[in-house]
Order: structure tokens, then C-alpha cells, then sequence
């Protein structure tokens, strides 16, 4: 559950610090990632779409851990497999990032939702 520090420092932040589990290891796997905050929840579209190998741990071990100026979160994460809400992350992304998002994410299939609260 975040915190409203976490809160705050996510409507700054350019990217955030992703950490999963290991679907093989089980060892922490962190990365940085852009992403949507709407409301009290963070949307992630892995750039490998469902190949990436992040998402495909976020499946097998769904809690995850989401850092951004020295704030973090623990929460779990949901699989999204609507197109239609897919593509609404993918615009809201563009719409915060730019047109270079189309060249990053070409494999729009997939996204992941984190709920905040």
C-alpha cells in the first residue's frame, strides 16, 4: 500500500523502479520503467509486451515493489489483457512521454495495473 509520500513523489517522477520476483531464481529483479499514475493506481506496459521477461514474473509472483525518490510501495500487480485498456494506457503513456513511446513499445498486447490504495 502506498503511502501519500509515494503519492506525491509519483507526480514528479519521470520513471519508477520496478521489482519483481524471479520466476526461475527467485532472486529480486529491479528495473526502470515509465509509467501512468490515474488516481490510486500505476499502469505498466512492458516494452516486450507478454514476452518481457518482468511481466511474465509478475505472473507467476504478483507482489511487486515500486520505488521513485527514495519513496517506495509494495503491492500486487494485475495483468491486463483488454485490448481496449491496453491501448488506453499505450495513449496515456504517449501522452506523457511522446511520440517515441510508438518506437519503445511496439508490442502493445499486454499491460500490468498496481493498485496504490
Amino acid at each position: 500500500m502506498a503511502t501519500a509520500e509515494f503519492n506525491d513523489v509519483l507526480r514528479t517522477a519521470a520513471e519508477i523502479e520496478l521489482t519483481v520476483t524471479g520466476r526461475r531464481s527467485g532472486r529480486d529483479i529491479s528495473n526502470p520503467v515509465w509509467f501512468v499514475h490515474e488516481g490510486d493506481k500505476l499502469y505498466l506496459l512492458p516494452v516486450g509486451g507478454a514476452d518481457s521477461d518482468w511481466y511474465r514474473n509478475v505472473q507467476k509472483t504478483p507482489t511487486i515493489r515500486v520505488a521513485a525518490g527514495g519513496a517506495e510501495a509494495t503491492a500486487q500487480a494485475r495483468p491486463i489483457t483488454a485490448p481496449e485498456t491496453v491501448n488506453h494506457i499505450f495513449q496515456e503513456l504517449r501522452a506523457k512521454y511522446g511520440a517515441d513511446v510508438d518506437r519503445y513499445y511496439p508490442k502493445r498486447d499486454v499491460a500490468v495495473e498496481i493498485p496504490l490504495a
